[in-house]
């Protein structure tokens, strides 16, 4: 009697292969969708930013008369506090800007920044360059 019980205690090796291979499975499930929302999490808030510095270029063309020269223009006036930070390279110095010759407003006195838009060189979820957004 004393063995049956002894022996009852542990786990074989072939249940700890199942199991292991059980939780395996489900981490190659779960490991794609996270990352897929993480770059959705990305790209949505590329998209905010995008909208956010568009419309405070726009905001800061019709208040002064004057397209900004660069994005320090708009945390020098008091529209920003500071440049976000791009999603897709981590960092503040990697926005481009579009630099128009042609003026957005009849009363605008010089021509500046008229996009902008992000610096990585990656490709979205939708097939198309994060660049060109």
């Amino acid at each position: 009697m004393a063995r049956c019980t002894n022996r009852s205690r542990g786990f074989t090796l072939i249940e700890m292969l199942i199991v292991i291979s059980l939780v395996m499975i489900l981490v190659a499930i779960a490991v794609p969708n996270y990352q897929r929302s993480i770059m959705r999490a990305k790209e949505s808030v590329l998209k905010q930013d995008l909208f956010q510095l568009r419309s405070l270029i726009s905001q800061y063309t019709l208040d002064k008369q004057k397209a900004p020269q660069s994005l320090d223009d708009l945390i020098t006036a008091g529209y920003l506090k500071q440049i976000p930070l791009d999603p897709m390279t981590n960092a503040r110095d990697t926005w481009t800007v579009d630099q128009e010759e042609t003026l957005m407003s009849v009363d605008q006195q010089e021509p500046g920044i008229s996009d902008v838009h992000s610096g990585s060189s990656a490709i979205s979820s939708d097939g198309t360059a994060y660049s060109t957004w």
